[in-house]
């Protein structure tokens, strides 16, 4: 079988606040039920001693329902690390084709999201204009908008 391309996960503090934040900003839907997993396989498959975990999936806008979903969990124990920068080595953020990326924004901060960048245009050769900003989470995850012209 070829590979597939399933979920992102996202390790969240608050695990149904985060949540939430990506059903309302983004209209993600919750996919399956609300997971409540640990035992040795975990450990085993994580690298984790006792590990404990509680979350959902959420259905990504735009794929229909058989399509790649956001992984919200939320472990019992967690190690914190770095705020998170555009040029951190890893995964760098979720991105969003959105149509108004101004109107996304003040969404994503009404929801309590918080601001990294300004808005900003440029035209790309080849592919048009594009409206885009950098944005975080309400737990500090950086997400691109974007808009396409």
């Amino acid at each position: 079988m070829a590979p597939v391309y399933r979920h992102t996960n996202l390790v969240a503090r608050d695990w149904r606040r985060l949540a939430a934040f990506y059903v309302e900003v983004f209209g993600c839907t919750p996919s399956g039920t609300e997971r409540d997993l640990g035992g040795a396989w975990l450990d085993e498959s994580t690298g984790l001693g006792g590990a404990h975990l509680r979350g959902q999936h959420l259905l990504l806008p735009g794929h229909g329902p058989d399509g790649p979903t956001l992984e919200v969990f939320q472990y019992d124990e967690t190690v914190e690390q770095s705020h998170p920068t555009a040029d951190r080595l890893g995964f760098g953020h979720l991105a969003f084709l959105v149509d108004d990326v101004d109107e996304t924004l003040a969404q994503l901060l009404a929801a309590g999201g918080s601001s990294l960048g300004t808005v900003a245009e440029t035209e790309v050769p080849g592919k048009g204009r594009l409206r885009v900003v950098y944005a975080r989470d309400p737990e500090g995850n950086i997400l691109e908008l974007q808009r396409w012209d």
